[in-house]
């Protein structure tokens, strides 16, 4: 990803742990990228936020030393960027992980499917 501007919402899932941190600086919670980085928070984690009970938020929260205010700040925040990507308010570009040659079948499924996930792959030589 280019880490001069912040992560496109719609990588939302396939963010890194450093486009994690670029996103926390933008909605002002850059005091937490430290400890985001050292614990491998990504969007993959984030995304899986949502189905932590209540004893797994508590030790996140705990974890990375956040104040409960800045938690509801972090979980409206995302779910902000997960209604944008649904209702297809964010423009469609290709995974970085994927190849040039599958751009435009990447931006037609994505167009026509706009609450498919993109999942990260991890190529094994």
């Amino acid at each position: 990803m280019n880490h001069e501007r912040p992560p496109e919402p719609l990588d939302f899932f396939i963010w890194t742990v450093e486009d994690v941190g670029l996103w926390l600086e933008e909605i002002n919670l850059g005091s937490y990228r430290q400890v985001f980085e050292e614990n491998g928070v990504n969007g993959e984690y984030l995304e899986s936020l949502s189905m932590f009970t209540t004893e797994q938020i508590l030790r996140f929260i705990r974890r990375c030393h956040m104040k409960w205010g800045d938690f509801i700040t972090l979980c409206k925040e995302l779910r902000r960027i997960k209604v944008a990507c649904l209702k297809g308010e964010q423009a469609v570009r290709r995974p970085w992980w994927a190849p040039a040659c599958l751009s435009i079948v990447f931006v037609k499924v994505a167009k026509r499917n706009r609450q498919s996930r993109v999942v990260s792959l991890k190529l094994e030589p």
